[in-house]
């Protein structure tokens, strides 16, 4: 079995994200890892260089400003990395650059793969999330997050009469390109999202760089809007966190201790829009609800 990862990132360092400990986390689990890198302001392209592993293979780039509304420059870019993998490899593994995979589910993840490998009837592997939220202590529980997404899908060598798959709108999931859902299996396994864990700081200059890439030209007046507001992000105004009781990965840890702001907050306290909303949050909380841009195989073991 070959495993192919892949991810894009671009202004890594200026907006905080956590690429290397994202690749890193899935170094152990694949045999080529190819990183597209877009064209950074910063030093981003050194930052990859400094993994030092010879599984990871850069491929640059320079990203279209003018698929910025609703984020399509970001599923462009992710479709530039699939381009890049080896033709051979069985399964490709992605991984965003503000996601890290904990080690404790290396062992469930390759044995996944293994297992469904030759069965044609799944296209993919199902992650469940934990979100993280303010600090690397609290995480997102209410219904705005999605629960699960698709991170490993079967390689598509495009031979006759197949149909690519592609990445999804702004990045977040996978569909073949005639917009078929993926036919896949839910593994046992989490994705630890970090995108929302910032230093206030940096975080204000994310959503601010960040915005134009979903708004397109109304996006400009947003962008005024956020630039007259305080320069700190202002992490209070969300609707419901919990507190993380496990541990964090191993490559995480450095990251973590390094956690220089602080943020508290009332997990009792919930700051739901309305009673539908709360009664909604309480069925989502009970049965694991999301969206989902897939097909649940059932009995196919």
């Amino acid at each position: 079995m070959k495993v192919s990862g892949f991810t894009f990132v671009k202004n890594a360092i200026k907006y905080g994200y956590p690429v290397v400990e994202s690749i890193r986390s899935i170094l152990p689990m694949v045999d080529e890892m190819i990183v597209c890198l877009g064209d950074s302001e910063d030093d981003t392209n050194n930052l990859i260089a400094s993994i030092g592993s010879d599984k990871i293979k850069v491929i640059h780039s320079v990203w279209d400003d003018s698929l910025r509304e609703g984020g399509k420059v970001l599923a462009v870019e992710t479709n530039k990395a699939i381009a890049a993998t080896a033709a051979d490899s069985d399964w490709l593994f992605y991984i965003q650059a503000d996601e890290v995979v904990h080690e404790q589910y290396q062992t469930t993840i390759v044995d996944a793969m293994k297992k469904y490998v030759a069965d044609k009837r799944v296209e993919g592997l199902l992650f469940n999330y934990h979100h993280f939220y303010g600090s690397y202590k609290y995480i997102g529980d209410g219904r705005s997050w999605y629960s699960k997404e698709i991170r490993i899908i079967r390689n598509d060598p495009q031979d006759a009469g197949h149909k690519k798959i592609k990445s999804h709108k702004d990045a977040q999931g996978f569909r073949w390109d005639d917009n078929r859902k993926l036919n896949v299996k839910l593994i046992d396994a989490y994705i630890y999202h970090y995108g929302w864990v910032r230093n206030p700081l940096t975080m204000y200059k994310k959503k601010e760089g960040f915005t134009k890439l979903w708004a397109g030209e109304e996006g400009r007046k947003e962008k005024k809007e956020i630039e007259n507001k305080a320069i700190q992000f202002d992490y209070s105004q969300i609707d419901s966190v919990t507190l993380f009781k496990e541990t964090h990965p191993a490559v995480m840890k450095d990251l973590v201790a390094k956690e220089d702001w602080k943020f508290e907050i009332d997990i009792k306290k919930k700051n739901f829009k309305n009673t539908k909303h709360r009664l909604l949050y309480f069925f989502w909380q009970k049965f694991d609800g999301g969206h989902l841009n897939t097909v649940i195989i059932k009995g196919c073991d």
